[in-house]
């Protein structure tokens, strides 16, 4: 008999859609681990972090979190959801651009619709950063960066792959990783 404390099994669709993850197969620039999923929020969870990194360059990371609550929860309007988390680095002059913001949400949506990731109940928060270090800390570069955080309900919440894969597409074009069509600037800062 297992403890008293023990938690259940996931059901049987959600744990073949985790199956389905640990087995993705993601660009040679990224290196994914499992981490654990946050325990509070759903009683069934799984993320994965990422490290990008072009040469011995680390130029951005993020986190997938997708959590399962049987019963559904009414601000999800369903029973799954996924959690995106990018942050990555930027030219400065590209942190201090106004549409930054607008240009990391389009790329969410370009990731989504490209991944044929069915998405409800979008939201999220694009963040530039742009930073200075001063006193023992003034001969570090100034930083930019882009941050987004993104959460949406899958129509599918059995097939969770397209949702995976826009994430990895919103984690490449975020670090710059995306082919360049000519005359467009790559984005990530080069140190």
């Amino acid at each position: 008999m297992p403890p008293a404390d023990a938690k259940p099994p996931p059901p049987p669709a959600f744990a073949a859609g985790l199956e389905s993850l640990r087995r993705l197969q993601y660009r040679a620039e990224f290196t994914v681990r499992e981490a654990p999923a946050p325990a509070r929020l759903a009683p069934f969870g799984y993320a994965q972090t990422v490290d990008v990194e072009i040469g011995e360059d680390l130029v951005g990371s993020g986190r997938l979190v997708v959590l399962h609550d049987p019963a559904g929860q009414p601000t999800w309007e369903g029973t799954t959801r996924v959690i995106a988390y990018i942050d990555a680095d930027v030219d400065l002059e590209v942190a201090a651009d106004p549409v930054l913001p607008e240009v990391g949400w389009a790329w969410l949506n370009e990731a989504l619709t490209e991944s044929n990731a069915e998405a409800d109940a979008l939201g999220g928060t694009v963040t530039q950063v742009f930073s200075r270090s001063f006193g023992v800390m003034e001969s570090r570069e100034p930083e930019g960066r882009l941050q987004v955080r993104a959460s949406w309900t899958p129509a599918d919440p059995s097939t969770l792959i397209p949702h995976a894969r826009a994430w990895a597409l919103l984690t490449a074009s975020a670090c710059g990783l995306t082919p360049n069509s000519e005359g467009v600037t790559n984005l990530i800062r080069h140190r």
